[in-house]
């Protein structure tokens, strides 16, 4: 991740290569030994992805004000105009569905005849993934792994850790692209007891 940041074509590269690796893969795989990976949506779906978004969304607008977070995002390099945001949204969308598709689809959901213990497949690989971002980004990946995969497992579907993921990204991006909501210093001071720089 840390060698393909900034330029919009890096963008589109990763959409290529993530598409192939994390979506059309498993879908090959889950074809292939008949797995559902939870592309699928229903009213139990839907509403767990409704309170999984509602639950990420302090954390997303909280992060855009964090010094470490906006020198880090976008990864990507976007303007806040809709011409140049829209198609940068919607790479980055796909790279989260991919993204979801490997991690919740074929890890978890995949493998839901395992039981609940499946959400624990992924968390250590998916933190790993989030090294070169972040400290506090890398912190929150393993718990953020594991509850993303328990919404999922419970829904049948990874609808809500596609959607809570997808948006709470773009909602990050466009944050950071303009003055933060909240005092960096006052949001670094609330944290300062977490044990990485903020």
């Amino acid at each position: 991740m840390a060698l393909e940041r900034s330029t919009s074509t890096a963008l589109w590269a990763r959409v290529v290569r993530d598409g192939l690796l994390y979506l059309v893969g498993p879908a090959a795989l889950a074809r292939l030994y008949g797995r559902r990976l939870g592309w699928r949506v229903d009213r139990r779906a839907l509403w767990n992805t409704l309170l999984l978004a509602l639950f990420v969304l302090p954390f997303y607008l909280v992060g855009s004000s964090l010094p470490t977070v906006r020198a880090y995002y976008p990864m990507w390099s976007v303007e806040p105009t809709v011409s140049s945001f829209v198609p940068h949204a919607v790479g980055q969308f796909i790279v989260v569905l991919a993204a979801e598709t490997y991690f919740r689809g074929l890890l978890c959901v995949g493998v839901r005849e395992i039981g609940f213990k499946s959400v624990f497949i992924s968390p250590v690989v998916y933190a790993l993934q989030h090294a070169s971002k972040p400290p506090i980004e890398l912190l929150l990946s393993g718990p953020t792994d594991v509850l993303f995969g328990a919404v999922d497992y419970r829904s049948r579907s990874i609808l809500p850790s596609v959607v809570a993921h997808g948006f709470g990204l773009t909602l990050l991006d466009w944050l950071v692209l303009h003055p933060p909501l909240l005092a960096p210093e006052q949001v670094a001071g609330w944290l300062r007891w977490l044990p990485v720089p903020v």
